[in-house]
C-alpha cells in the first residue's frame, strides 16, 4: 500500500514502525567495512564446544584460511583480542540453504549445474587472549561478528613459540612459518619419539635433525640397526630429495665429522666410509643382573650363571687380579653390580669358572682351565671353587651352552678390536653411528645398546662435571634409537625388569647433564606405557592402526582432534609434532635431509 507520498504504508491495524528504525537497520547492513580481516564469529549453538568458536568466511576468502592458520579475533564492544587456531574446515555451505537441500541434492544427482552463492565455516580452537602480560588463558569468549584476521609469519611464529636453532620444517597451511625448537634442558634432553609407519618418512625426518643438531654443537650418535644413515657424510643422491631441497632453498650436503663404529668380526654396511673403527663389548660394562636377562635364562640356569658369577669375583680377587692395590680395594667397595659388572672379568673368565665347577663340583673330576692365569693359579682356583656347593648337570650344561653360544659371536673381549672410547664421541659436532646392521642377533644389539647407554652416560657426566667446574657451556650430547621396539617392547621389559630400570635411570638422569635420547620406531604398539612415559616430545608420522592412535591420545595431551583424524592419512614427509615449549602440537612438512641415506623411508 503506498499514501498520497507513494510511500509504503501500513496495513490497517498493523504496529507502526518507530520513525527512523528503517533507516538505522540499512544502515547497519551497508556498514561492511574492508578493516582486514578474513572471517566473522558467529553466534554459539546449543552444542557449542568450550574454548571453540565457529567463524563463517565470504566466498572470496576462503582459500586464504587453510587448515591448522593461526588467527586473531578483535572482540567488538569489550575490546578483548583472542588469539586461535583453525582445527576444522574450512567447510563450504550455501547460502540461505541447507547443505542437503533437495534442490542442491537433486541438482548434483542430475549432474546438472546450479551453483548458489556460498560461504565458508571452520572452527577456531581459542589459544589464548592478549594481554600485558602476553597470552594468557582465555575466560571469555569473543562476541559474536567479531572480525578475523590472519596472523603474519612472525607473529605466529612468536605465537607458536618456534624460535631457536633446531628448525624440523615449515608450517602445514603456513610455508612461511618455520617449525623451530631451541637447544635447552627443557626441550630437547627432555627425550623424543619419532613414530610412524614404513614409507612416513622417520629416517628422513632423523637424518634432518641429526644435521640440525651436528650446526648446533651437539654430539650425536646413531645406534643404527638396518646400516641407513652410514653414508650421511655424502651428500644425497636421491632425485626426488634434490628436488624437495631446491624447492625450500637448501643444499644436498653431506655431514662433516662422522664416525663409523661397527662390531669385531661384522662387516660395515658402508666400507667406504672414510673413518670406521671396529669396536668389542667389554662383559665388565654389563652388570650381572642385565646380562641373565638378555640371555633368556631358565631360573634354574640364572640361579648356577650367579653362582658362577660370585666364584668368578672370588678367583679374580684370589689371584689379584681385581682388585690390585688400594686404589682398586675402593673400587670394589663402592662398586654396585645393578649398575654394571665386575673391573676385568671377561666372559670367558665366567665360562672357565662355570666350566670348572661343572667339572670339579658336579661331574667330581679335574677342571681343566682355558685361561692362563687360572691355570697357573690352579690350586687357588680349585680351592675357591670347592666352596660352591651345586649339583644337576643338565642345568650347568645349558647355560654353559647360552654362555658358549655368545663368546663364538667373538664381539666381547676380543683382542682384535678396541673398546669403545666414549670421550672421543662427545666432541662438539661429532656424529658417530654405531652399525649393527650385520649382527643377525637382537640380543647382541640389546647388549650393545645396553653397553652404550651406560658408557655414554658415565663420559657425559665426567663432561659435564669438568664444564662446570671450568665455566663453560656443557655439550649436548644426544643418543638416536633406531628400531626403538626391538628394545624397549613391552615383552622385553616383562623379561628384563632390571635393563630397563637401568635405561630409565638414565633417561631421567641424563636429562640433567644434556643427554638426550631419541627413540625411533615403525611399531609404536610395541612400546609399553612404561617407555612412552619417558617420551616428552613427539614427532608422529603416517599411523593409519587405530588401535595404536587411540593409545597414544592417552599418553600426547594438547593434540586436536582434527590432527588425530588427520594422522592415518599423512603424506610422506608430514608429520604432527608436538615439541615441549611450543605453544600446541602442529602439522609440520618434515625438511628434506640433505644427506645420503642408504634406504629411503
Amino acid at each position: 500500500m503506498e499514501n498520497q507520498n507513494g510511500e509504503s504504508a501500513a496495513p490497517a491495524g498493523a504496529p507502526r514502525v518507530p520513525a527512523g528504525a528503517i533507516e538505522e537497520l540499512d544502515a547497519g547492513l551497508r556498514a561492511v567495512v574492508d578493516d582486514g580481516s578474513v572471517a566473522r564469529t558467529m553466534f554459539d549453538r546449543r552444542d557449542a564446544d568450550d574454548g571453540t568458536v565457529t567463524i563463517v568466511i565470504p566466498r572470496s576468502k576462503i582459500e586464504q584460511v587453510p587448515s591448522q592458520a593461526l588467527v586473531e579475533i578483535d572482540s567488538i564492544e569489550d575490546g578483548r583480542t583472542y588469539v586461535g587456531s583453525v582445527i576444522e574446515g574450512p567447510f563450504a555451505e550455501p547460502d540461505g540453504l541447507r547443505p542437503d537441500a533437495p534442490v542442491l541434492v537433486t541438482s548434483a544427482a542430475n549432474n546438472t549445474v546450479f551453483m548458489p552463492s556460498f560461504h565458508g565455516r571452520a572452527q577456531i580452537r581459542l589459544l589464548g587472549e592478549r594481554s600485558a602480560r602476553g597470552l594468557v588463558p582465555p575466560r571469555r569468549r569473543p562476541r559474536p561478528n567479531s572480525p578475523v584476521r590472519l596472523l603474519g609469519p612472525v607473529d605466529a611464529a612468536e605465537l607458536l613459540n618456534s624460535v631457536g636453532e633446531i628448525r624440523l620444517g615449515l608450517l602445514d597451511g603456513m610455508e612461511e612459518v618455520e617449525v623451530k625448537f631451541p637447544m635447552k634442558k627443557s626441550v630437547l634432553p627432555r627425550h623424543v619419539g619419532i613414530l610412524g609407519t614404513t614409507g612416513g618418512g622417520k629416517s628422513t625426518t632423523v637424518a634432518g635433525l641429526i644435521s640440525q643438531l651436528q650446526r648446533a654443537g651437539a654430539a650425536c650418535v646413531v645406534i643404527d640397526t638396518e646400516g641407513e644413515y652410514t653414508a650421511i657424510n655424502e651428500a644425497t643422491d636421491d632425485g626426488g630429495m634434490r628436488s624437495a631441497l631446491e624447492d625450500r632453498g637448501l643444499k644436498p650436503a653431506g655431514l662433516k665429522d662422522t664416525r663409523l663404529l661397527f662390531l669385531h668380526g661384522r662387516e660395515a654396511a658402508n666400507p667406504n666410509h672414510p673413518s670406521q673403527t671396529q669396536f668389542r663389548l667389554d662383559f665388565s660394562a654389563l652388570s650381572p643382573f642385565a646380562v641373565a636377562e638378555l640371555l633368556d635364562l631358565t631360573d634354574a640356569q640364572e640361579d648356577r650363571f650367579f653362582k658362577a658369577y660370585d666364584a668368578c669375583k672370588s678367583v679374580l680377587r684370589a689371584i689379584k687380579i681385581f682388585p690390585n692395590g688400594p686404589a682398586e680395594d675402593r673400587e670394589a667397595l663402592e662398586l654396585d653390580e645393578m649398575e654394571q659388572g665386575y673391573p676385568k672379568m671377561t666372559l670367558m673368565h665366567l665360562i672357565d669358572i662355570a666350566g670348572g665347577i661343572l667339572d670339579q663340583c658336579v661331574e667330581k673330576k679335574e677342571p681343566e682351565f682355558r685361561i692362563a692365569a687360572f691355570r697357573n693359579a690352579a690350586g687357588q682356583v680349585k680351592q675357591q671353587l670347592a666352596q660352591v656347593n651345586t649339583n644337576h648337570p643338565l642345568s650347568w650344561r645349558a647355560l654353559l651352552g647360552k654362555l658358549w653360544r655368545v663368546q663364538r659371536l667373538g664381539v666381547f673381549d676380543s683382542d682384535g678390536a678396541e673398546s669403545i672410547h666414549y670421550r672421543t664421541m662427545l666432541e662438539p659436532g661429532r656424529v658417530t653411528i654405531v652399525d649393527l646392521s650385520d649382527s643377525n642377533f637382537p640380543r647382541v644389539n640389546n647388549l650393545t645398546i645396553a653397553q652404550l647407554l651406560r658408557g655414554l652416560h658415565g663420559a657425559q657426566d665426567v663432561a659435564y662435571q669438568d664444564a662446570v667446574r671450568h665455566s663453560r657451556k656443557p655439550t649436548p650430547l644426544v643418543l638416536v634409537i633406531e628400531e626403538a621396539h626391538e628394545f624397549l617392547s613391552a615383552e622385553r621389559i616383562k623379561q628384563m625388569p632390571v635393563l630397563f630400570q637401568q635405561v630409565a635411570g638414565i633417561a631421567r638422569r641424563g636429562r640433567k647433564r644434556w643427554f638426550g635420547l631419541i627413540f625411533v620406531t615403525q611399531l609404536p604398539q610395541h612400546l609399553p606405557d612404561e617407555a612412552l612415559g619417558l617420551v616428552n616430545s613427539w614427532v608422529l608420522h603416517k599411523i593409519a592402526d587405530a588401535g595404536v592412535i587411540s593409545r597414544l591420545r592417552r599418553s600426547i595431551g594438547g593434540v586436536d582432534d582434527g590432527l588425530w583424524s588427520r594422522l592415518p592419512n599423512l603424506a610422506p614427509g608430514q608429520a604432527v609434532v608436538s615439541v615441549a615449549g611450543h605453544t600446541r602440537p602442529m602439522l609440520v612438512s618434515i625438511d628434506p635431509t640433505p644427506a645420503r641415506l642408504r634406504l629411503i623411508d
